[in-house]
């Protein structure tokens, strides 16, 4: 039995992949490393599983933004600017996959994913949570460290560098080209720039990701190249696994998720180049 193309079975392999790539999202910030391939194992083609995949992984970020509106309180501007520089640099991401030969994107994606699985490797995100423990652990019992305090509030847009503006537009961009770490890469960004604590600088970023993964996507949708049926139940599959993710990673140390993630990622990498040099 066949529905819009796609056995059952088929299917239910896209939607486990979503479940997956939305609980890979979660814990590490990388839903791309599975829902793409996994997307390339089903046999569509490289150019139209990375735009399928852009869609369905929009769930993630809407109910990210969502979740994230007390920490974003009070910085109005700041998110504003934020999701329109997501926006722009994700036009311009989806505009040169799609104006490039699609050759060019499968022979970028390999080295694309190896840094995406060094970046988590580096985790930001834990060095960000740590150094906010422990600054609020010695703000607590007085005492001083020698270690940069992690920022306890979110610095004014005006005493931003310059290279963070390019630092988020980068990301931004390569976030519409492909994205799989581009979260985790917005971290880096931005804890680099010390805009703010680790929870209201986790907000900023799933912001700026979800401002280029809806106009990428709508790029792709107005060019046609996008297979409904994968994205869809990728969408459902990215939903489930993202509201299941909480409870089962509070029991599971995140230093094995991100082994696993990096793991994986450097394997995808080297399997795709095999398949893509040799």
């Amino acid at each position: 039995m066949t529905i819009a193309g796609f056995s059952v079975v088929t299917m239910l392999l896209i939607l486990l992949a979503g479940v997956g790539a939305g609980f890979v999202g979660y814990a590490v910030g990388a839903s791309s490393l599975v829902s793409y391939p996994a997307l390339l194992a089903l046999g569509i083609p490289p150019v139209l599983a990375n735009a399928s995949n852009t869609v369905g992984v929009c769930g993630t970020g809407f109910g990210g933004a969502f979740g994230a509106r007390k920490e974003l309180h009070g910085h109005a501007a700041r998110a504003i600017t934020y999701v329109v520089i997501g926006a722009i640099g994700g036009v311009a991401g989806a505009a040169l996959l799609l104006s490039l030969d699609p050759k060019i994107f499968e022979f970028a994606v390999p080295p694309l994913i190896l840094f995406s699985s060094l970046i988590i490797a580096a985790n930001p995100r834990g060095r960000m949570q740590n150094r906010q423990a422990v600054s609020a652990v010695l703000a607590q019992s007085g005492m001083v460290s020698n270690t940069p305090a992690a920022p306890t509030t979110t610095q004014p847009m005006s005493k931003d560098s310059w290279w963070v503006w390019l630092g988020v537009w980068f990301v931004a961009v390569y976030s519409g080209y492909f994205g799989a770490g581009a979260g985790t890469c917005a971290l880096a960004v931005l804890d680099a720039a010390k805009i703010g604590p680790f929870h209201q600088v986790n907000a900023l970023k799933t912001l700026i990701g979800t401002g280029a993964n809806v106009t990428a996507s709508i790029i792709f949708i107005v060019r046609g190249v996008v297979d409904w049926p994968a994205a869809i139940l990728l969408f459902i599959g990215c939903l489930i696994g993202g509201y299941i993710a909480p409870p089962i990673t509070r029991h599971i140390p995140a230093r094995i998720m991100r082994i696993a993630a990096v793991i994986a990622g450097v394997v995808l990498a080297a399997d795709l180049a095999f398949k893509t040099y040799l």
